[in-house]
């Protein structure tokens, strides 16, 4: 039977996408949550560059229970992964290769997905124990170097963060990721600002639709 931790990842797999978010306020953010989980997105990130991040993960993991993943992103070492796994963070990203944050996240038996942008790091992180690897920032090599880099490592789980679009998201699904993260070009500021939910939620269930085309 499956670890929680690999049905968590497996929900990220399936979904095929990391919704990436800042918000200026906890009560703009499960605004923002509720529209993308009704578009079919089922895994959050929420930055620590988010204001009173760690709360923001709390309340956000107590309103929305096993419905939604949430995560912690822009994680740069041990510590912060420690302080968000404890506000209730189901998975931690990282925009580099942090050894210590990988170790820490496996004794915590957490999904995690260090940065790294070079083939060296891929592998380095891969066999300190991540459960995928995050290239980043993915729009400076594009999703031909996904595809270059799984021939001679076919074994490593590779996701792009970084400028990910609703037209390149299936690109780099073909080339082999597992999942795409997603920022501005799935959580629209002006949408937010004019609370315009309903437009996330529509982007969302575009985003999925375009990534299950890719697949199939």
């Amino acid at each position: 039977m499956a670890t929680k931790r690999e049905q968590q990842l497996q929900v990220m797999i399936d979904t095929g996408i990391v919704a990436v978010i800042r918000a200026s306020s906890s009560a703009e953010l499960m605004d923002v949550i509720a529209a993308l989980k009704a578009g079919g997105v089922r895994a959050i990130e929420v930055t620590m560059t988010t204001p009173n991040a760690l709360d923001v993960i709390k309340a956000t993991s107590e309103r929305f229970g096993s419905d939604v993943l949430v995560g912690v992103g822009s994680v740069l070492d041990a510590e912060t992964a420690r302080m968000a796994i404890l506000a209730g963070a189901q998975f931690v990203v990282g925009p580099i290769l942090n050894l210590d944050m990988i170790r820490l996240c496996n004794r915590y038996d957490k999904v995690v997905v260090p940065g790294a942008f070079t083939p060296t790091e891929i592998l380095t992180a891969w066999e300190a124990g991540a459960d995928v690897v995050k290239v980043f920032p993915a729009t400076k090599l594009g999703p031909s170097f996904f595809k270059d880099v799984l021939g001679p490592l076919p074994q490593v789980r590779l996701t792009p963060t970084g400028g990910v679009t609703i037209e390149t998201a299936p690109e780099f699904i073909k080339a082999g990721a597992v999942f795409v993260g997603a920022g501005t070009a799935l959580v629209d500021k002006k949408a937010v600002a004019e609370r315009r939910f309903d437009v996330i939620t529509e982007t969302a269930e575009r985003f999925i639709a375009a990534i299950k085309s890719a697949r199939s």
